[in-house]
């Protein structure tokens, strides 16, 4: 099994599998690579895949009746990335996920985490805290973009994920933010004149 997959449970959930369970987690997946620029999920079509990043970084977004990438998610190594509305509905996807530098990945079906689950309380456990975190975050974030400055929502981000910050384009940053990409600009330069 990954080594970051078992930090990722124990991160999660503060236990760690049993040696049955890693190799259970382990036989199901598949490896896959992908190139810098990789859609990897496409709106209009379903998204049958579940992704773990064992290197690189990829981001989930959506585009507007503008035109405009709206960015929704970023996932690097350690960090899991789909399109949960298509995945778990197997309705039609409402996002497009693609890499932003090349990656390795690990590859989930939902039939394979769902036969997880049915054979390991602490990986139906794992899985659920993974959703019922995201959607935690998604609901935190909206709540922020609605009544939080673009400045304040700019700091929370470089203090939550520091480690964005040089491998994410500024204008996908901007995106995620709710803001334009000069305007991120505009508060960088100002926040580093301070």
């Amino acid at each position: 099994m990954e080594a970051t997959i078992k930090e990722n449970v124990f991160k999660t959930i503060g236990e760690h599998l049993s040696d049955e369970e890693c190799e259970a987690f382990s036989e199901l997946p598949f490896q896959k690579s992908y190139a810098r620029k990789t859609i990897i999920a496409d709106e209009g079509k379903v998204c049958k895949y579940v992704y773990f990043i064992t290197k690189g970084a990829a981001y989930s977004y959506y585009i507007n009746e503008d035109g405009d990438k709206n960015v929704i998610q970023f996932a690097i190594e350690g960090h899991w990335i789909t399109d949960q509305y298509s995945f778990f509905s197997g309705k039609k996807g409402i996002f497009m996920i693609e890499t932003l530098e090349d990656c390795e990945m690990l590859v989930f079906s939902k039939e394979s985490i769902d036969n997880l689950c049915r054979g390991s309380h602490r990986i139906e456990h794992f899985f659920r805290i993974l959703v019922q975190n995201a959607f935690a975050a998604l609901q935190y974030r909206l709540t922020k973009t609605n009544s939080e400055t673009a400045e304040s929502r700019y700091l929370e981000f470089a203090e939550l994920y520091p480690h964005f910050l040089n491998r994410i384009p500024q204008y996908l940053i901007a995106s995620y933010l709710g803001i334009r990409p000069q305007s991120l600009s505009r508060i960088r330069k100002e926040l580093s004149e301070k």
